[in-house]
């Protein structure tokens, strides 16, 4: 499945030129300050406005091209919408909207693809309710079975969760994390909310002033200090992929396994096997079972950097680490581009990146340089969308 862009359109001020591919299925976020395309982009690939120029192609189908005057109406894109508000019909029944699509696709889902959605969506005791009964995260949660119950080739999410409270938006992350893992489709998905983009999205296209700056992994793209005023230049940092080793329910902690190197954060979730609720040695080691796979969103204001190993501090996690670059942000601080793991063995490293914002003074007086080895120490991370506190 895959998705080429191509286009052209003047909309009052906004000059969008919009040049990117999705080749592959799960999320691609949109994300880029107001004003910078995103939902003028996402318009043009569902058929909503028409681009001045250029082509738009879903699964090597093209959907529009103004050379040779295509323009597919939205009703034929197979393209599901989910808008910032649900736009739920109001007098139908949450069954009724969600079948709603379901009876118009051209190519309609079988019977037991349209339970298994309702089940990952956790809508199947909502059926019988009309959309006023319903919570603001129950309402976005209809709105994309709605989407999805009309098969579509791509799906579009413009801002879903923006309209919700913090709890209500904790409701809906993890369905969308299933939606991302369990349906084989590709997903665009708008957001200001770089959070939401370090835990949900596989790569990013990156929009500033109508432009594409930056399209990649999402690894790759929050790593790049150069694009930190564009991704948050307070919340710059970096995206690593993880697993879940071990816990310890004594000691309320969780155990990371994150290239080599061990991380421990608070409890994440409760154990599976009985091995993890043992109280003595075996307690205070990672677990042997199959470890579940996560990432870590770890904030460059977050870490701190050290040129021996801190004694007696509270913080759990100070990692060796390498300079490999020292880039000044403004005029009082600089990132630090760390490298896990010390290259005094003449190996080359492989590891992630991690980035560290401190002032210009504290490298001065560390005398900071690429190449040094020195610890990082992780004061807190990102894990499933939730802040852990390491050095609680």
């Amino acid at each position: 499945m895959s998705l080429k862009i191509d286009i052209r359109h003047q909309a009052g001020n906004l000059d969008l030129q919009a040049q990117f591919t999705v080749e592959q299925p799960g999320i691609t976020a949109l994300f880029g300050p107001s004003g910078s395309g995103k939902t003028t982009l996402i318009n043009a690939i569902a058929g909503l406005i028409q681009p001045d120029n250029g082509t738009i192609a879903i699964n090597d189908s093209t959907v529009f091209d103004k050379g040779t005057k295509t323009h597919l109406p939205p009703r034929k894109r197979r393209v599901g919408y989910v808008f910032q508000d649900a736009r739920l019909f109001p007098h139908l029944t949450v069954r009724k909207n969600l079948f709603f699509a379901h009876r118009r696709a051209t190519n309609p889902l079988p019977d037991n693809e349209v339970d298994a959605v309702i089940s990952m969506l956790g809508i199947g005791n909502l059926l019988s309710r009309r959309p006023a009964k319903l919570s603001g995260g129950e309402r976005q949660r209809v709105s994309l079975g709605r989407a999805l119950l009309g098969n579509p080739d791509i799906l579009l999410l413009d801002e879903p969760l923006s309209a919700l409270d913090q709890a209500r938006k904790e409701e809906i992350l993890p369905y969308l994390e299933a939606l991302r893992d369990q349906r084989r489709l590709p997903i665009l998905y708008v957001s200001h909310s770089i959070d939401e983009v370090a835990r949900l999205a596989d790569h990013i296209v990156v929009m500033e002033n109508g432009r594409v700056r930056a399209n990649g992994s999402v690894f790759d793209i929050l790593a790049r200090t150069d694009l930190a005023p564009l991704t948050g230049q307070f919340d710059a940092g970096a995206v690593i992929p993880a697993t879940v080793t071990g816990h310890d329910i004594a000691g309320g902690i969780t155990y990371l396994g994150c290239a080599g190197h061990q991380l421990i954060v608070p409890l994440l979730a409760p154990p599976a096997s009985k091995r993890e609720q043992r109280t003595g040695q075996d307690q205070a080691q990672p677990s042997p079972n199959t470890p579940r796979q996560t990432r870590l969103h770890i904030r460059a204001r977050d870490v701190m950097i050290a040129k021996s190993i801190p004694d007696a501090i509270s913080a759990n996690n100070v990692l060796p680490s390498t300079i490999m670059a020292l880039t000044p942000v403004g005029s009082g601080s600089v990132d630090v581009a760390l490298r896990l793991g010390h290259a005094s063995t003449g190996k080359t490293l492989t590891t992630p990146l991690i980035q560290a914002r401190i002032t210009t003074w504290s490298a001065q007086r560390l005398s900071l340089a690429v190449g040094q080895q020195v610890y990082a120490v992780i004061k807190s991370v990102m894990v499933d969308g939730k802040l852990r506190d390491t050095d609680a």
